[in-house]
């Protein structure tokens, strides 16, 4: 399910800067050469600016599929896309991709310094612009212990890094981009409960003033988003607030109860 190579059209237009809404018009989608087995269907779906919208579901629903059309990974085999009214596939993918961050459970990092790697894709930043997107990250603290600092070379893929580290890294590094448009998926689920606690916070910080969606399997963490959509089987399900979820005796409550039903403590949905 790698990310196929999206053409872009030869007279694609620049996306202008993002301050409407995110619209699904009736979009399927599946993978090229399964159009039999589409992981997407028929989904209608408006994420105005502002908005934190959460998507939940269970595994193989659809979730990060869905997200993953917003910048293009991925085109839609059925419906649009829009962005302010724009059809995706019409405007180039640099001016897309440049109102979009993303942060996700794998993190991309770079045998590089922890400088260049918050900074990636912005070579001519001012380091104490870097400093700043760390702080906010909660990232500056355990920066400064390295050996090097913000000079110290952190290995392939951060190896030298706790994962809780490395994904305060990528949080600063999308705080430094400072999208409109922010993607959250799993950004927390391979995380114990002190880095996790850590990462949660630098996520607050980095939501404020952005359009968000947000996937995650521990329903703890959605719970407080403006609206949750419930993915089952490539359809929306649902889609509310957490209490209007609870209410309805649906696919939500029965994710919910899976999660809550003996304790007061979260337990993670089978993945």
């Amino acid at each position: 399910d790698s990310e196929q190579e999206i053409p872009e059209k030869a007279n694609a237009a620049v996306l202008p800067p993002f301050r409407g809404s995110i619209v699904f018009d009736d979009v399927s989608f599946a993978y090229e050469g399964e159009l039999e087995k589409p992981v997407l269907q028929h989904i209608q779906l408006e994420v105005k600016a502002g908005e934190v919208l959460a998507i939940v579901g269970s595994s193989g629903a659809g979730k990060s599929t869905l997200v993953q059309l917003i910048p293009r990974f991925f085109d839609v085999t059925g419906g649009r896309l829009l962005i302010d009214g724009h059809d995706v596939r019409e405007v180039t993918k640099t001016s897309l991709r440049r109102q979009i961050g993303m942060v996700t459970q794998d993190t991309i990092l770079f045998n590089d310094t922890v400088r260049n790697n918050i900074a990636y894709g912005q070579p001519h930043i001012p380091s104490a612009e870097v400093q700043d997107a760390a702080r906010a990250a909660i990232a500056h603290g355990f920066i400064e212990d390295l050996p090097q600092g913000y000079d110290t070379v952190i290995g392939e893929r951060g190896v030298r890094l706790s994962g809780g580290e490395r994904q305060r890294l990528a949080i600063a590094r999308a705080l430094l981009k400072n999208a409109p448009i922010l993607i959250l998926d799993e950004a927390t689920s391979a995380l114990d409960a002190e880095n996790e606690s850590l990462v949660q916070a630098a996520l607050q910080n980095l939501m404020v003033g952005r359009t968000v969606l947000v996937i995650a399997h521990r329903l703890s963490t959605v719970r407080h988003a403006d609206r949750i959509v419930v993915l089952e089987a490539g359809g929306i399900a649902d889609i509310g607030s957490h209490e209007d979820l609870l209410t309805r005796l649906g696919t939500y409550k029965r994710l919910y109860d899976l999660q809550f039903v003996d304790a007061d403590v979260p337990r993670v949905l089978v993945e």
